[in-house]
């Protein structure tokens, strides 16, 4: 099973694609190797806290642009105040912890 680094842009070298994304107070992108998943593959998105959800969204339209299919999401934190599920929902989402 592979993992697939989405990082800021700029931080990744070969052919990437790009996701722009809102935030509270202005806009950033997320960027991934193009050729980083199969048409079809499975995707569990893990990370470390969910927010506002934008960056998990963001994510999930990167994975999709190359033909993945994102199956749940995983994060260590939900700050469940701020509503990031909001932004993911028709997937499972998991943390550890809930504030």
């Amino acid at each position: 099973m592979p993992l697939v680094p989405v990082r800021k842009p700029g931080k990744l070298p070969h052919r990437r694609v790009r996701e722009d994304y809102a935030l509270e107070y202005g806009t950033d992108a997320l960027e991934m190797h193009e050729d980083a998943l199969g048409i079809g593959a499975r995707v569990l998105i893990v990370d470390d806290v969910l927010a506002t959800g934008g960056t998990a969204a963001a994510t999930r339209c990167l994975v999709e642009k190359v033909g993945g299919i994102v199956v749940a999401f995983s994060f260590v934190i939900d700050l469940t105040f701020l509503h990031g599920r909001q932004l993911l929902v028709g997937t499972s989402v998991d943390a550890i912890v809930e504030y």
